[in-house]
């Protein structure tokens, strides 16, 4: 395996490097977005009923936004829940955006590598051939060629091998983010109804 990497050239160690990073970002995040860390269960209900024995003083709004995201997402709410329904949805809403940018953090680099790994492969098998050709000019005998040729093709190959991963991964995350950003605002939007009497739980 290692003597195909090597006999990629140079171009491989670029597509090296982004696989490694691919990877990174992969486990990471597998860390990071799983519902018990981004939206636990139960967070919302208990702060219902914290609100209902002692109201949202200070220390409890900072307890329940170190949390989680869903936690400070929920805590922006708490800080202006004296506030109109208006402003109380506005600084949720702002809020929300912050942590949904948060959620997304390395998944334009992980589609990044999904769509260029290819096109860096075949740049690697088209300097492969160039190379081949060069040196063995005219005097090459087919099977020589032929050699030459599948030796170049092993960039493109990495290259797919990096990218369909790297391209499962990014939809697989992307879909995660959105799952949590409507679940996040379904639960804001029950605070708010419930802080402002429209709602009982």
């Amino acid at each position: 395996m290692f003597q195909m990497f090597l006999a990629g050239g140079w171009p491989m160690w670029p597509l090296l490097l982004a696989s490694v990073i691919a990877v990174a970002v992969i486990v990471e995040r597998l860390i990071s977005l799983r519902r018990s860390r981004v939206v636990p269960t139960g967070l919302l209900d208990r702060i219902i009923s914290d609100l209902g024995r002692h109201g949202a003083p200070p220390e409890m709004i900072t307890r329940v936004a170190a949390h989680s995201p869903l936690g400070r997402v929920l805590a922006a709410g708490l800080r202006n829940i004296r506030s109109s329904r208006e402003i109380m949805k506005e600084a949720i809403e702002e809020s929300g955006r912050l942590v949904a940018h948060e959620l997304e953090r390395f998944l334009t680099t992980l589609g990044t590598i999904a769509a260029i790994s290819p096109l860096m492969g075949l740049f690697g098998t088209v300097i492969g051939m160039i190379e081949m050709f060069a040196a063995q000019g005219v005097t090459g005998t087919p099977e020589q060629v032929a050699h030459g040729i599948a030796m170049a093709l092993h960039a493109t190959a990495f290259g797919i091998i990096i990218a369909v991963p790297a391209m499962i991964f990014w939809r697989y995350f992307r879909s995660l983010v959105d799952d949590y950003v409507i679940e996040m605002e379904q639960q804001a939007t029950a605070l708010v109804e419930v802080a402002h009497g429209e709602r009982r739980r």
